[in-house]
């Protein structure tokens, strides 16, 4: 037991560094503020178009939803991002030569995405409660959002794992991209989902994006925007449960493939993937 509390503590430090060094450099900088900027831009100029049948600011509906879907990128992409890619360069081979260097390993991981997820909120919510109006966060909203976004993040981040677990090499991510597009596309992010059709509104309830964003705009947004809701409820119950299942499923499954997948490491593994890699770059 004290092995693996040295090796979680281990694993907090390390994630505490790594997301502190994505302050520093440029490229993560950029993938920080550019999204934000684009998001934000889009919002404001949403602001002046009113959700039908209501008169309240679309802008302001589409926030919540815009938070919801950068908790499950945090948690879909960019794990599965970082994992494919540091197995490729035999970063988590040295983690398996360590003792329970994986739990360190794992914890760091989440340590370090979970900040940058909570940086990207706030890169977007800051802006968002001065240019957009109508956002009811009291007290109980900023305690609903927390527990909306500490929940998408156990929901979401097994299921990265998993995906960059199944991932041969960085280049299969666009594998990842697309459906998670997709996704976005059909969970109500933009505009509201009850102007889909019936059989689109009931594929997108699916997935843990829909519910993320639902969960949001319960928590910032006045009751009366239900209205514009399937089942013009918030469905909080719902909300819970779903989100709860594809945490269960994916704690549940995550452990045992990314064991499948670290004992299938080794040096000659790396060696052969880093040869392809060479090979693929111009001459």
């Amino acid at each position: 037991m004290s092995a693996l509390v040295t090796a979680g503590r281990a694993g907090f430090v390390r994630g505490r560094i790594e997301l502190r060094q994505t302050f520093t450099n440029a490229q993560d900088l950029w993938a920080y503020l550019f999204p934000a900027v684009i998001l934000t831009v889009v919002m404001t100029f949403m602001r002046n178009a009113g959700v039908p049948g209501m008169n309240f600011s679309l802008g302001s509906v589409t926030l919540p939803g815009v938070l919801g879907m950068n908790i499950a990128f945090g948690g879909l992409v960019n794990l599965s991002q970082q994992l494919v890619t540091e197995r490729e360069d035999g970063t988590l081979l040295r983690a398996k030569a360590v003792p329970n260097g994986m739990v360190g390993y794992l914890i760091g991981k989440i340590v370090q995405v979970s900040g940058m997820s909570l940086v990207a909120c706030a890169l977007v919510l800051i802006p968002g409660l001065f240019v957009l109006h109508g956002l009811d966060l009291g007290g109980t909203g900023w305690l609903a959002l927390l527990g909306v976004i500490v929940l998408g993040l156990v929901a979401t981040m097994p299921l990265g794992a998993i995906l960059g677990s199944l991932m041969s090499s960085p280049r299969s991510m666009g594998l990842v991209m697309l459906p998670i597009m997709g996704m976005v596309g059909i969970s109500g992010i933009f505009y509201p989902i009850t102007s889909l059709p019936s059989w689109v509104q009931g594929f997108g309830q699916v997935f843990p994006i829909y519910w993320l964003g639902l969960g949001m705009r319960s928590a910032m947004l006045p009751d009366a925007l239900s209205a514009v809701e399937i089942g013009h409820s918030w469905r909080h119950l719902e909300t819970v449960g779903v989100l709860g299942a594809w945490a269960v499923a994916g704690l549940i499954l995550a452990p045992m493939v990314l064991r499948r997948m670290a004992r299938r490491e080794s040096g000659s593994a790396v060696a052969a993937r880093r040869e392809k890699a060479l090979q693929r770059m111009p001459r």
